[in-house]
């Protein structure tokens, strides 16, 4: 299944500074394997040590918050789009 990979500025060094990649897999997992394939380096940003998403990594497939729907097991539809959006944290001054 043909899906896009939405890739945040932070990470483009890994795709030759492409902002989308497209890649093959029916979970989020596999998406992310597929990932990892075709532009090494991808799984130590993404995940941490014990293969899970990592906390400050927000992965979105169509919209939605894969933390919210079942994780790395998440179905990705052909043609769907998976984001990956770096968490932001501030505060006031």
């Amino acid at each position: 299944m043909a899906v896009t990979v939405r890739v945040p500025t932070t990470l483009r060094t890994l795709t030759a500074g492409a902002s989308e990649v497209a890649v093959d897999g029916a979970t989020l997992a596999e998406v992310l394997e597929s990932l990892e394939s075709s532009h090494p380096g991808f799984r130590d940003k993404i995940l941490d040590e014990s293969g899970d998403l990592r906390r400050f990594v927000n992965v979105f497939v169509s919209d939605d918050d894969v933390r919210f729907l079942d994780g790395l097991g998440t179905t990705v539809d052909d043609g769907a789009t998976v984001s990956i959006v770096p968490a932001v944290a501030g505060g006031s001054t």
